[in-house]
């Protein structure tokens, strides 16, 4: 049995989850989310917790009875207290700024490069060296944050580049001089 899978997950007060078929729906006080489950895996509203059951012991169904209550727990949480994704941007010169609602970067390239937020998600810019990426879908709040940091990824020799918040960036050696000659 899937530890993650066979435990409930409670619906805080506040929350409505409606089930269709395959289909679940969270409405919450952040927002609401919809997402289509695997049609095999079962899910059921039991004394105000959802509960996750899969038809069989095959392989499939184990590895996607734990996937399904993972989404479902992902989504009860996103519309109740949301999701934060923080990058930092280190290097002379690299740069954010918030122009109504798009996120413009100076990332050393000869043109600043435009992001358009997509639906749900609200990008902040409390300093010029940090991003702040709310919303109520974790895969969305992920997705974008991994975009932002694709457009100068961390460099291992002077570190410059977007990070993660508390990312550890590996430094290699440089070019080591000429020795003997």
């Amino acid at each position: 049995m899937s530890r993650i899978g066979k435990l409930p997950v409670a619906i805080p007060a506040g929350v409505e989850v409606k089930i269709d078929g395959n289909v679940i729906e969270v409405k919450g006080p952040k927002g609401q989310l919809r997402k289509e489950i695997h049609p095999e895996m079962k899910v059921e509203l039991t004394d105000g917790a959802v509960v996750v059951t899969r038809p069989s012991d095959d392989k499939n169904h184990r590895s996607l009875h734990g996937l399904t209550r993972s989404l479902v727990a992902n989504m009860v949480q996103g519309v109740t207290e949301g999701y934060t994704r923080n990058l930092e941007i280190q290097g002379v010169g690299y740069r954010a700024a918030k122009q109504g609602n798009k996120l413009v970067l100076s990332l050393g390239y000869s043109h600043p490069i435009e992001v358009e937020p997509a639906p749900g998600i609200e990008i902040e810019v409390p300093t010029p060296t940090r991003i702040s990426i709310k919303g109520v879908d974790k895969e969305l709040v992920g997705q974008t944050a991994a975009n932002i940091r694709d457009f100068r990824r961390p460099e291992p020799y002077l570190g410059k580049g977007i990070r993660y918040e508390g990312e550890r960036v590996r430094r290699k050696a440089g070019k080591a001089g000429k020795a003997g000659k």
